[in-house]
């Protein structure tokens, strides 16, 4: 699916645009994302990854969206709507207080009217016919979801299986949705267009699993596996692990593989065509999944109880393959890994995964994790969104995840003979061995680039609450951190040519 030529050598940072400073309490597609863009080119990056894009339901997750198809109206930046003259600078008046946690409750109360007058002044304008052809080209998720929105909406957003009136949305509500999508739409590819500009690429992360309070499950429920009451029959979610000793049970329906692949995997390749169109490559989260997925019953409160199911397998991408050719995708391949997870990777060309984290541990899978033992064709990662911080984790005596204090203590012994350190800037100590290894791609959270400890995680697995909410304080990406991520980029043939005709200009500062 993907080859060589597709993943260069070369390395990136992971920072969510809602974690973005600027915007009104959330980052958003505006004037810092493309400040951003700026950092990643003097640091001499070329890859920026985002998690999920969707519109975020119960607990404001981006692995638990409202579609797997449509982008989150609280990215979209109200400056540019002002610049194209569907808002008066007058009302971005009155935002939320700037602080380091997005409050989704405050955003959604300042942003949804700003969106609904930029809405009716578009079309009191006539609207355009660039917004027609985004309806017609964009149908076939589009038309389902902001029924789907509408309805919701008029059922005071329970869930689906609860609404007491299904019957025809109101239209305005719908062209409203619709105006939100084609705006959304318009925002992001400006943002590619500038980033490729500069020599990055935009990396995305697609769920494996449809939540089941969303337009995907409520206008395809033939192609998950459902009782009579439209609630999942089984529920996906993963084995006791590093972060739970009871499991995961993330909740979603699990698809009926067979339905699928009746119709050619038509759904995921529709996926998988819209996801790049908004992005250069994508991460395939819990790829795992694919080969075989852990299945609870319904009712169960915990993973533990679960089975291991076949996938789809080679069947899958054999069709994604034959309908849109050679894609860069990168799979998620932690966790349970098997020889026949590995063999559908290598098939199909795609790099896996490593956790820089993971490597000094007494689990029997901590050696692939470390850099002596990297193939070309890894993404690896100081941590990911799941993870704690580096300083977190360097920090932690155990109780973030199933490691016992005294696994801690092995864990950071090893860790500084590994990395010749004395852990004092743990986090640039794991940078360079990641930066030096073999690996094609690097992946450094922002989080780790700053040094920041466990109030900047992202997100703890197996919890509800107090997750996704880290922003980017104004001001933290300074000019001497791109100076010393360029000078490790270059160092190690990871900086885009580029990055050596700005190094001047930056030391001159």
């Amino acid at each position: 699916m993907a080859d060589a030529t597709q993943f260069p050598r070369s390395s990136g940072i992971l920072l969510h645009p809602t974690s973005l400073s600027g915007g009104h309490g959330i980052g958003d597609l505006g004037p810092t994302a493309y400040e951003f863009l700026d950092f990643l080119a003097e640091a001499g990056q070329s890859l920026w990854q985002m998690l999920p894009l969707g519109p975020t339901g119960y607990g404001d997750s981006p692995y638990q969206c409202l579609s797997v198809f449509a982008g989150n109206p609280w990215l979209i930046s109200l400056e540019r709507m002002a610049q194209e003259g569907w808002l008066d600078r007058t009302d971005l008046a009155g935002g939320p207080p700037v602080s380091s946690r997005v409050d989704y409750a405050a955003v959604q109360r300042y942003k949804q009217p700003r969106l609904e007058t930029a809405c009716r002044n578009f079309f009191a304008g006539g609207g355009s016919a660039e917004f027609e052809e985004f309806r017609r080209v964009e149908a076939a998720w589009l038309h389902p979801f902001v029924r789907f929105l509408a309805l919701k909406e008029a059922n005071d957003l329970v869930s689906w299986t609860r609404w007491t009136n299904a019957g025809d949305p109101d239209p305005d509500r719908v062209r409203f949705h619709e105006f939100v999508q084609w705006v959304f739409a318009g925002q992001f590819h400006s943002l590619r267009a500038a980033g490729r500009a500069r020599g990055i690429r935009l990396m995305g992360d697609m769920p494996i699993y449809a939540a089941h309070d969303s337009a995907d499950v409520w206008s395809a429920p033939h192609l998950f596996q459902l009782l009579p009451s439209g609630e999942p029959a089984v529920m996906a979610g993963v084995p006791p692990d590093y972060f739970s000793a009871t499991g995961q049970l993330w909740g979603n329906p699990i698809y009926r593989w067979d339905a699928m692949e009746r119709d050619g995997f038509a759904w995921w390749i529709e996926r998988f065509r819209a996801a790049f169109r908004l992005f250069d490559c994508v991460r395939v989260d819990h790829f795992r999944g694919f080969q075989a997925y852990w299945q609870v019953p319904a009712g169960e409160t915990t993973a533990m109880r679960g089975q291991w199911v076949d996938g789809p397998g080679t069947r899958l991408f054999d069709a994604i393959l034959q309908a849109l050719g050679k894609l860069p995708v990168v799979a998620e391949n932690l966790g349970v890994i098997t020889p026949a997870v590995e063999a559908i990777r290598h098939a199909f060309g795609m790099p896996g995964m490593a956790v820089l984290q993971f490597a000094f541990g007494t689990d029997p899978q901590a050696p692939g994790f470390r850099p002596h033992n990297y193939q070309r064709d890894v993404v690896a990662y100081t941590g990911t969104h799941d993870n704690d911080t580096a300083i977190g984790w360097w920090q932690s005596t155990g109780g973030d995840s199933t490691r016992t204090p005294a696994d801690v203590e092995r864990e950071k012994h090893f860790a500084c003979e590994y990395l010749h350190t004395d852990g004092r800037e743990i986090h640039w100590d794991l940078i360079r061995a990641l930066e030096a290894s073999v690996a094609g791609t690097v992946i450094v959270p922002a989080q780790d680039l700053l040094g920041l400890g466990s109030e900047a995680r992202m997100n703890m697995p197996s919890t509800l609450g107090g997750n996704w909410l880290w922003r980017l304080q104004p001001g933290r990406l300074t000019e001497g951190i791109a100076a010393r991520l360029r000078s490790m980029a270059m160092c190690y043939q990871r900086a885009d040519p580029r990055a050596s005709a700005l190094a001047p200009r930056l030391e001159k500062r």
